[in-house]
């Protein structure tokens, strides 16, 4: 099992999770993270430190967000690593709450 970066994390971008991954497992698109499955050792210290809650293991990811899982798959391929902290998107408070925003992904 791995952890999964879900739909709250959608233009928003904060880094928190970042800071404590021991695997530096994350990937850094233009509006969104991603966990790479390949990487994750699933040791849960990311999950309390999203602030949106955005992060869920694979197998209790909600109803509705199950294309997440192959997404940050695919986008851990394709994107490169984050190692440090940065800070959230200039609108993420704005962002944070916001449902159905899989439209608003940049790849």
């Amino acid at each position: 099992m791995t952890y999964v970066v879900t739909e709250a994390c959608v233009r928003c971008k904060y880094t928190d999770c970042v800071d404590v991954c021991p695997v530096d497992c994350f990937r850094e698109g233009p509006n969104f993270l991603v966990i790479d499955p390949d990487e994750c050792i699933d040791c849960t210290l990311c999950v309390a430190e999203c602030p949106v809650e955005a992060i869920y293991a694979e197998d209790d990811v909600p109803a509705g967000q199950e294309a997440y899982i192959a997404l940050n798959a695919e986008l851990a391929r394709q994107w490169k690593p984050i190692v440090e902290r940065k800070a959230p998107l200039p609108d993420a408070d704005e962002w944070a709450k916001v449902k159905g925003k899989l439209d608003q992904l940049q790849r």
